[in-house]
C-alpha cells in the first residue's frame, strides 16, 4: 500500500513542477488572456495539491492501520501458540509430576516390602534354627530310643530299600524274560527247526592219522628200504611220520597237518601200485601227489561255493576253502561245517527277510581262518577277518567273521545269524566229539563258577554238562534273588567257558520248618 501512496505523491510533485512551466509558456503566448486566469489556476493547483496531500495522508493512515492490524493479528497468533505451548508444557509437567509421585509411592512401597521381607527372612532364619535344634533333639532322642546312630539307621534303611528294589527288579526281569520268551521263542523255534529240517549234510569224523592198506607184508620192507633210506625220504619230503608196526598189511601215517598227511597217503598209494620205491621215485611221486592235492583243494573249494550258491570269490579264497576239506574241529570236518553254516544262514536270512546271498557268503567264509591258522599266528577269527579284508570282501562279512565267536560286537543281523548257525551246526548230536579231559574240565569249571557266588551251598553239573543245578542257602538267598543269581551265573559261564549248544542253569532253594511233638 505504501508504494502506491509514494507513487501518487511523486506524480503530484511532478505535476506541481510541470504546471508552472506550462503556465509560463501560456503566459508568454497569451499574456493577456492568461493573466486573469493565473490566480484561479494557482488556487486550483493548491486545492488539488491539498487534496492530493490529504488523499496521500489518508492512504498512508489506512496503510499504517492495515499494517498495524496485520502486526496485531500476527502477534495475537504468536501469543495464542505460545499460550497453547505453555498449556501443553504445563500438562506434560503435571503428567511427569504425577508419574514421579507414582514412582515415589512405588519406591516407598518397595522399601516397605524389602523391610518386611528382611524381617520375615530374619524370622525364618530363627525358625530354621529352631527347627534344626528340634531336629537334632529329635534325632538324639530317636538314636537313644532306637539304640543306633544315624549312620547305622541310614545303612539299615538303604539295605531295606535295596532289598525292595532287588525284589522289584527280579519281578520285572522275570516278567520281561517270560514275555520275551513267549514272543520270541515261537518265531525262533520255527526259523531254526525249519532251517534244520531243510539242511541235511554229512558229518565226517577224522583224526590225526591215516591208514594205508598194503597188498602184503613184504611191501613194508620195500617201503623201509635199504638202511631205511626210503622211509626217511618219504618222511622228509612229506613231513609226516610213517608208523610201521605189527599191524598186518597196513602202514599208519601220523601228522597234525591234514594236507601233508593227504599228500603222503596219495604218494604212498601211488608208490605201492607202481612198485618202484626208491628216493628219486619217491621225490617225483610226492611232487605229483602235492599237485594233485592242490587241484583237489581248488576243486573242493569251487564245488563248495557252487553248492552253496556263492559266486565271484577270489581264487585264493576258493583255494583256502578247499584246504579246509582236510581240517577238522572236534572231529567235525571244517569245510562241511562251513557249507552247513552257509545253508543255515541262507535259510534263516530268508525267514527274517534279509539278503540271502550275503548271509550265505558270510556263513561260508566265517571259519576261513582255520585253513592257515597253523601257519599264521593269531586266532582263526582274526586270521579270517584279515583274509576277507585282504581280498576285498564286504564289511558286513568281515564283521560277521570277527563276531561269530563274540570277540567283537555284531553290527548287523547277518552277523547274529552266523553266530546262531555256527552254534546250530556245532550243537548237532554227533557233530563234534570231545576228549575226556576237555569234557571233565568243562564239568569242573561249571561247578567252580557256580560255587564262586555268594549264598551257593553246592552245585552239580549234570546231563553231560548241558545243565548245572545250584543249591543255595535259604537264609542268604531269597526267592527274588534266585532269578538274579541264575542270570549272573549264566552270564559268567558265557564269558568264561567255550561249549557247544547251551547250558541250563537251575537254582534251587529249599526251606524247611522242623518241629517235634512230645
Amino acid at each position: 500500500m505504501m508504494p502506491v501512496i509514494i507513487t501518487i505523491i511523486i506524480c503530484l510533485v511532478i505535476l506541481a513542477i510541470a504546471l508552472p512551466i506550462t503556465w509560463k509558456a501560456a503566459i508568454a503566448k497569451k499574456t493577456q488572456e492568461d493573466a486573469e486566469k493565473v490566480g484561479t489556476a494557482e488556487e486550483k493547483a493548491r486545492v488539488i495539491i491539498d487534496e492530493a496531500i490529504k488523499t496521500a495522508e489518508s492512504k498512508k493512515r489506512e496503510s499504517l492501520l492495515e499494517v498495524k492490524e496485520q502486526s496485531l493479528a500476527a502477534k495475537n497468533e504468536v501469543d495464542r501458540e505460545i499460550k497453547e505451548r505453555r498449556a501443553e508444557i504445563t500438562k506434560q509437567e503435571r503428567r511427569i509430576q504425577t508419574k514421579e509421585d507414582a514412582l515415589d509411592r512405588k519406591t516407598d512401597a518397595m522399601e516397605k516390602r524389602e523391610a518386611e521381607f528382611a524381617a520375615k527372612e530374619e524370622e525364618q532364619k530363627k525358625r530354621l534354627l529352631e527347627i534344626d535344634q528340634c531336629r537334632e533333639e529329635t534325632q538324639r532322642e530317636l538314636e537313644r530310643v532306637a539304640g543306633m546312630t544315624t549312620e547305622e539307621a541310614r545303612e539299615l534303611l538303604l539295605k531295606q530299600i535295596r532289598d525292595d528294589v532287588n525284589v522289584d527288579v527280579a519281578k520285572l526281569y522275570r516278567e520281561l524274560v517270560e514275555k520275551a520268551k513267549d514272543e520270541a521263542d515261537k518265531k525262533a523255534q520255527e526259523y531254526v527247526v525249519s532251517s534244520i529240517q531243510r539242511c541235511a549234510v554229512d558229518h565226517v569224523s577224522e583224526s590225526t592219522i591215516s591208514v594205508v592198506q598194503l597188498p602184503s607184508d613184504e611191501m613194508k620192507g620195500r617201503i623201509i628200504g635199504r638202511e631205511g633210506r626210503n622211509i626217511r625220504t618219504i618222511e622228509t619230503m612229506t613231513g609226516v611220520d610213517l608208523i610201521i608196526d605189527d599191524t598186518p598189511e597196513a602202514v599208519v601215517l601220523s601228522g597234525f597237518d591234514p594236507v601233508r598227511r593227504e599228500v603222503a597217503r596219495i604218494a604212498l598209494e601211488k608208490l605201492i601200485v607202481d612198485g618202484r620205491i626208491h628216493p628219486a621215485r619217491i621225490e617225483e611221486t610226492v611232487e605229483k601227489a602235492r599237485k594233485e592235492v592242490e587241484n583237489q583243494m581248488r576243486e573242493e573249494g569251487e564245488q563248495a561255493a557252487y553248492d552253496v550258491g556263492v559266486h565271484n570269490l577270489h581264487p585264493e579264497l576258493i583255494r583256502l576253502l578247499g584246504r579246509m576239506r582236510y581240517r577238522t574241529s572236534y572231529g567235525q570236518n571244517a569245510l562241511k561245517h562251513s557249507i552247513e553254516v552257509a545253508e543255515l544262514c541262507g535259510l534263516l536270512a530268508g525267514e527274517c527277510g534279509l539278503d540271502v546271498r550275503l548271509a550265505k557268503r558270510a556263513g561260508l567264509l566265517h571259519d576261513i581262518g582255520k585253513s592257515i591258522d597253523h601257519e599264521v599266528e593269531g586266532s582263526h577269527v582274526q586270521i579270517g577277518a584279515d583274509l576277507c579284508r585282504k581280498y576285498k570282501e564286504n564289511e558286513t562279512i568281515v564283521n560277521a567273521v570277527e563276531a561269530h565267536h563274540g570277540d567283537v560286537e555284531p553290527k548287523s543281523l547277518i552277523a547274529c545269524l552266523v553266530q546262531a548257525a555256527d552254534a546250530i551246526s556245532a550243537a548237532r548230536p554227533g557233530a563234534r566229539r570231545e576228549s575226556l579231559d576237555t569234557y571233565t574240565n568243562r564239568l569242573k569249571q561249571l561247578e567252580t563258577i557256580s560255587n564262586s557266588f555268594k549264598g551257593v551251598e553246592k552245585s552239580f553239573a549234570i546231563q553231560a554238562g548241558r545243565e548245572v543245578r545250584v543249591m543255595v542257602v535259604p537264609g542268604q538267598v531269597s526267592d527274588s534273588d534266585m532269578v538274579l543269581l541264575a542270570r549272573d551265573i549264566a552270564k559268567q559261564i558265557e564269558a568264561e567257558l567255550e561249549y557247544p549248544g547251551q547250558i541250563k542253569v537251575s537254582v534251587i532253594r529249599e526251606s524247611r520248618a522242623v518241629e517235634y511233638a512230645k
